[in-house]
């Protein structure tokens, strides 16, 4: 065989297994989806009795209940009765496969789900970076829903219809054997045509479910930024972009239902061939050498009693490409791996206050496009070393990319640096428990984010056993309890969305007031660069003052005013630290950091 030949033969192989084993790999994910099926299945067998009984009861009264011009009637009572003794016991199995399959169902996409949301929660930084967040919530509801969506309908018609389609096979191959034969074989052609379908239904069904993503980010974009495009008029490119994505998901679907589409009326086709050449061959042969009338009745019945789940298959079928697209795409997400790993054997910090260090650490970032040339994107920091000690206050400082965020992030372990090493209180980041960590280093970023809660409530989500006595507390630590009271309702007050019932101002107190109830041996702060009124601002310099007293600091300022303050200053500059020392020794030394002084001097005054 050429190459060219073996080229296009792997991947139609490929494609044919692809589903098969995406549906084992769910099952290993979430071991509830297949657990104890063997069982459902022999119920779901016993319970397929219930629809071949009726033919065969046909053909024993036909047979056996008429003859020589005699009607058995006791015959035909005891007869019926022995079948719906049957049809009782059939029903209560099938009752019972349907329940087991239902809770099995739902307790493995419980699994799956939950699963799911953890991975997601424990991804790095870096991958939220390149996955849209419209996209990841897609993957929890929409694709989850496919699954959803087929156990509760596709995959119990799928167990019960096999059941049937063996059970009735198997009555066909003992009344007669030949027209057993005709019928399997006339109705054989049809499953090959739904193979070759499937390949093309799994491909639709993926591209429909991307294009799902990708109307989904764009909507939850739109919505979220409602308020800054109104204000900047700027509405019609982003619902024009919007529009594309509706109609690329709706071309998508469109395109994936017509393939599926050709499935249902392929089952009417087969289904009619089918029962016409059981009759023709019936009809040719004639009664004797074991066909009798009434087997001949109940033959018929059978054949269409097989051919009934066909057409459901056609559906089931049709339904089981939109899952298993789904549950690639839910798999696709457990596969990225997640954030800086856990230590094998965990080591403690110390007790008391903490110190920072960077021994010769550089950090670069994934590339964004795997297509691209490059293996790598350039560092975000190069070599860095340098030592914090403990309750020092320290303002990082450079322009836009110098790679300040970079260092804060690793720093508090959102990733781990590419080369070198990252100590905080002398121990390696990478050996220390993250919930260890969390406890004593606390994030406040430059755009706090507040859940859809009460002030309290956000509280709480840093001490969850905090009651208004401590936060009270807290609160005039930071010399912010004048404020909390003047609220409408105090620490009960609602947030809104995201903080939307607050200033930004307000955010920055209320995520200032969340960073102490730990009460951290380690702050990291990235200043707030949005403006706020004069009163708020003090307020809040006053309540970072407060909160960073005694405590290791490593603040992000992007105003020099809150440099100054600082213990040290440490100037990035393209990755690299340039210059480390005191605010008046830099404006003395006239480097980067009394140039950066100087315009930012010239710029508020303007």
């Amino acid at each position: 065989m050429s190459m060219e030949g073996e080229g296009r033969v792997a991947p139609q192989a490929a494609r044919r297994f692809a589903a098969a084993r995406t549906i084992q790999r769910g099952v290993r994910v979430a071991p509830a989806l297949g657990a104890g099926l063997a069982l459902t299945f022999a119920l779901a067998l016993v319970g397929a009795l219930a629809r071949v009984v009726v033919p065969v009861l046909i053909q024993q009264v036909i047979d056996g209940g008429f003859r020589d011009g005699e009607v058995r009637v006791g015959w035909i009572l005891r007869t019926c009765a022995a079948a719906a003794i049957v049809i009782a016991a059939s029903a209560v199995a099938l009752r019972a496969a349907v329940r087991r399959l239902g809770t099995q169902a739902e307790r493995g996409l419980y699994a799956l789900r939950v699963r799911l949301y953890e991975h997601i929660h424990r991804l790095s930084l870096e991958s939220h970076r390149e996955e849209r967040r419209g996209a990841l919530v897609s993957r929890v509801t929409s694709d989850i829903e496919t699954l959803t969506m087929f156990f509760a309908w596709g995959g119990l018609t799928f167990m019960l219809d096999g059941a049937l389609m063996l059970a009735v096979a198997a009555v066909m191959l003992a009344y007669d054997w030949m027209l057993a034969l005709v019928a399997l074989g006339t109705s054989a052609p049809l499953f090959l045509v739904l193979r070759r379908l499937q390949a093309r239904l799994v491909a639709a069904y993926e591209h429909a479910r991307g294009r799902n993503a990708v109307l989904l980010a764009a909507v939850s974009e739109l919505v979220a930024g409602t308020e800054t495009l109104r204000a900047a008029g700027a509405h019609a490119p982003l619902l024009r972009r919007t529009r594309h994505a509706v109609r690329e998901r709706a071309d998508a679907q469109i395109r994936a239902g017509v393939i599926g589409a050709f499935l249902f009326p392929s089952g009417e086709v087969f289904a009619a061939f089918t029962v016409t050449a059981v009759v023709a061959v019936g009809a040719l042969r004639g009664l004797g050498d074991g066909l009798t009338a009434g087997s001949m009745v109940g033959f018929y019945f059978l054949t269409y009693r097989f051919l009934e789940p066909i057409a459901e298959f056609t559906e089931v079928v049709d339904q089981a490409q939109t899952a298993v697209a789904g549950l690639r795409r839910v798999l696709g997400v457990l596969d990225t791996p997640v954030g800086p790993p856990a230590p094998a054997s965990p080591s403690a910090l110390p007790a008391g206050p903490l110190s920072v260090g960077l021994h010769e650490v550089t950090f670069a970032y994934a590339p964004r496009d795997a297509l691209v040339g490059d293996s790598e994107e350039q560092p975000a920091l190069r070599d860095v070393t340098l030592e914090i000690p403990a309750r020092q206050h320290v303002a990082l400082v450079g322009e836009s990319g110098s790679g300040k965020t970079t260092l804060a992030r690793l720093v508090a372990r959102f990733a781990d640096p590419t080369a070198g090493t990252v100590l905080v209180g002398g121990v390696n980041l990478r050996r220390v428990d993250n919930v260890s960590l969390r406890r004593r280093l606390v994030v406040v970023p430059q755009e706090p984010f507040l859940f859809a809660d009460t002030i309290a409530g956000n509280l709480r989500f840093a001490s969850p056993d905090a009651g208004e006595r401590s936060m009270r507390d807290a609160a005039e630590r930071l010399g912010m309890l004048d404020w909390i009271d003047e609220l409408p309702s105090g620490f009960a007050t609602p947030v809104g969305q995201r903080g939307a019932a607050l200033s930004a101002g307000e955010r920055q107190l209320v995520a200032l007031l969340r960073a102490s109830m730990t009460s951290p041996d380690v702050l990291i702060l990235d200043e707030a660069t949005s403006a706020v009124d004069p009163l708020l601002e003090t307020r809040i310099a006053a309540a970072l003052r407060a909160l960073s007293d005694g405590r290791t600091t490593i603040a992000i300022a992007h105003r020099l005013s809150t440099a100054a303050r600082a213990d040290r200053v440490l100037v990035l500059h393209e990755g690299r630290l340039v210059e480390d020392g005191r605010h008046e020794d830099l404006l003395a030394r006239g480097g980067t950091y009394a140039r950066m002084y100087g315009q930012w001097l010239d710029a508020t005054a303007a």
